[in-house]
């Protein structure tokens, strides 16, 4: 156990994104989705390496029969890890799925909403979409200014949905056999002069993790709500998390160096003075995450 938190690695992300662990090669994948880069991390040799440039990755989840299946703001993607990307999804029902970050439910389809949030000007409000299992696009929701982390119960009956710009973590009722949500409802609304939810994570205990944005720290709750704990970080513009290792109990945190001025931002708050942020950071409290689900999309 490293209950210190340490910076691993700093390419200067301009938004560290996407924190993945994939078990199976014992390595983390985090990408920098506005610098369009994808890198990775291999604790057991404490070695970290640009994988790729050139390509945007707002969130990733593994797909069971090989390979990723991302989002990024052109829509849904299948990606072989290579060279080899496919379209799965630009749009559905006239709506471009323009989409931030995913995550996979039990029965693997991908879960995303799409984010049209822009301060200076009128944007349209994003949708809570999923990819079936099928390749299909649905609708199941909708209210989402700037929809962000996401994350299942363990037994995957509870889906959690973060709209940074409307501060608050929504909970839904989800059914596994059909895919469908209802009774959305607030579980945790952050005050005004606190730091924006971003990334999510769910860990062993059902405990659910919110990066915040504007907020330097990791705060991690209980089911029903309330605050557990607090993990400062240095990264003022502190922006998502994995659990990953071979026992999922070291969490990985990422952060964003480029300044993101918003009229959401807390009273007080200079995006010009401090650290903001751009470096990938680690902590390891004892503390178990759950292996994240991966998608089961037919190629």
């Amino acid at each position: 156990m490293h209950s210190k938190l340490t910076k691993i690695a700093d390419y200067g992300d301009l938004c560290g994104e996407a924190p993945l662990w994939d078990a199976a090669a014992e390595r983390l994948l985090w990408s920098d989705c506005v610098g369009k880069k994808l890198y990775e991390y291999k604790p057991n040799i404490q070695r970290h390496r640009l994988l790729e440039s050139g390509y945007e990755v707002n969130g990733l989840v593994l797909n069971a029969d090989g390979g990723f299946i991302l989002t990024n703001n052109a829509g849904y993607w299948w990606w072989d890890g290579g060279t080899q990307r496919i379209l799965l999804g630009a749009e559905v029902d006239g709506h471009n799925c323009q989409l931030n970050d995913c995550e996979a439910d039990p029965a693997g389809r991908v879960l995303s909403c799409s984010v049209f949030y822009d301060p200076a000007a009128e944007y349209q409000i994003g949708k809570l979409m999923v990819l079936d299992t099928d390749r299909t696009v649905r609708i199941l929701d909708e209210g989402f200014h700037l929809g962000n982390g996401m994350g299942f119960s363990g037994d995957g009956r509870t889906l959690y949905a973060t709209d940074s710009a409307q501060r608050c973590i929504y909970a839904y009722d989800y059914d596994c056999v059909s895919g469908a949500v209802r009774n959305r409802r607030v579980f945790v609304q952050d005050p005004d002069n606190q730091g924006l939810p971003d990334g999510l994570e769910v860990d062993s205990q059902d405990y659910i993790w919110s990066a915040k944005w504007y907020g330097s720290c990791v705060v991690r709750y209980d089911p029903c709500g309330k605050i557990e704990r607090t993990i400062s970080t240095p990264a003022k513009q502190t922006s998502s998390l994995a659990f990953g290792g071979r026992d999922l109990a070291d969490i990985y945190i990422t952060s964003a160096q480029k300044p993101e001025p918003m009229p959401i931002m807390p009273p007080g708050y200079s995006p010009d003075t401090g650290y903001v942020g751009g470096g990938l950071f680690h902590v390891n409290l004892g503390l178990r995450g759950r292996e994240r689900r991966k998608a089961r999309i037919t190629i």
